[in-house]
C-alpha cells in the first residue's frame, strides 16, 4: 500500500511532507526563499540536493508556471572564523 501523497516527506532533512509545504504555500510564503526561512527546507545537511527540484515543482505546479521560472534559491556556504597566521603557516588553529 503506498502513503498518501500529503504524507511524502519532501525535505528528508527537516522531515518537511508536501502537506506541510502546500500550508505554507498557502499561507503565502511562494518563493523557494521564503519557505527557506519559514521551513527551514534546502538548509540541512544535503543542503537542498534532495528537495530543491521537488519543492521548486511544488511551486510551479501552485504557481501555474514553468519550473524554469521558479528560481533556485542563493547558496551560501558556512562561515568560519580563522586567523591569517592560520592560513599562513597551515596550522589547523
Amino acid at each position: 500500500m503506498f502513503p498518501d501523497p500529503k504524507d511524502v516527506i519532501i525535505c528528508r532533512c527537516e522531515d518537511i511532507t508536501r502537506s506541510e509545504l502546500r500550508e505554507a504555500i498557502e499561507k503565502g510564503y511562494t518563493e523557494f526563499e521564503e519557505l527557506k526561512r519559514y521551513l527551514r527546507v534546502g538548509m540541512g545537511p544535503c543542503q537542498g540536493r534532495t528537495c530543491i527540484p521537488l519543492i521548486r515543482a511544488e511551486l510551479a505546479r501552485y504557481l501555474n508556471s514553468k519550473l524554469e521560472d521558479v528560481l533556485i534559491p542563493t547558496t551560501r556556504p558556512p562561515l568560519v572564523n580563522m586567523l591569517f597566521g592560520t592560513i599562513e603557516d597551515g596550522s589547523e588553529g
